[in-house]
């Protein structure tokens, strides 16, 4: 078997899964049992990128509350590094080692910035995102590994367009709020029926997200895969568990009385 029978829809291994599909038979790539891939490596690898965003989001968080306007722009551009920086190891996969880590620390940025904004106004509530979003990540791991989802040709398609249709309505609205045009689903705590419907399906496809990427990372650590793809898969997972956080503490806020 080689990489032509291994697909994802998350928007993070896209690309490495096309070039793959280019280069022949995995195990050309395996000079020794040592640079193999495998789920452990990767699970490792995915600890010390949260580590990273964890540890960054701290800094973020106290700069926002002694120093606002400067939080402000690290948020900022931890949103447009995290973008760049996501690409790049998404066209070239073997940079992941150095990229991924970028990743995180730029992301921490902005997850640290946001989480203080979201809990100034809501006290506790960072807590009750953080324990839902694990919750959520083993009840998908749940449902992967007893066969509950299955990851098939139908639902990989379906997921792909769900998650690009999504990027693009972040993206636009992201430009748009420079020109004071952002769509409401993104003022804290709106709880209007639309905005909540929109998060709740938002949420569920991030949800979705993770059990591609269990499908991706089992199945390529089940082929000769290069070491390097640990910290790749590491990537694609770190990505949808900020993104499902984030997401998951928009929809808490809407249920939370001022």
């Amino acid at each position: 078997m080689n990489f032509k029978d291994m697909k994802s829809s998350n928007p993070a291994m896209a690309q490495m899964e096309q070039q793959a599909m280019s280069l022949g038979p995995v195990d050309e790539f395996i000079v020794d049992d040592s640079q193999r891939m495998t789920v452990n490596g990767t699970i490792n690898k995915t600890g010390i990128l949260l580590a990273i965003v964890v540890a960054v989001s701290a800094f973020s968080w106290n700069t926002i509350l002694t120093n606002p306007s400067l939080g402000y722009g690290l948020a900022i551009t931890g949103v447009i590094g995290a973008l760049i920086a996501s690409l790049v190891v998404s066209f070239k996969p073997h940079t992941a080692p150095i990229g991924a880590p970028i990743v995180a620390a730029l992301e921490g940025l902005f997850v640290g910035a946001i989480s203080a904004v979201f809990e100034m106004r809501f006290p506790g509530l960072v807590v009750q995102a953080l324990g839902l979003t694990l919750a959520v990540m083993f009840a998908m791991l749940f449902c992967y590994r007893t066969g509950i989802i299955k990851v098939t040709g139908t639902f990989k398609k379906i997921m792909t367009f769900a998650i690009l249709g999504i990027m693009v309505f972040y993206v636009v609205s992201f430009i748009a709020s420079f020109f004071g045009a952002a769509p409401s689903y993104f003022e804290i705590g709106n709880n209007s029926l639309f905005n909540i419907g929109l998060n709740l399906v938002i949420v569920g496809i991030a949800a979705l997200s993770l059990v591609l990427d269990f499908d991706f990372i089992e199945r390529a650590s089940e082929q000769n895969t290069p070491k390097y793809m640990e910290w790749y898969g590491a990537f694609g997972l770190m990505v949808t568990l900020v993104w499902l956080y984030i997401e998951l503490l928009r929809l808490l806020a809407r249920f939370q009385n001022d």
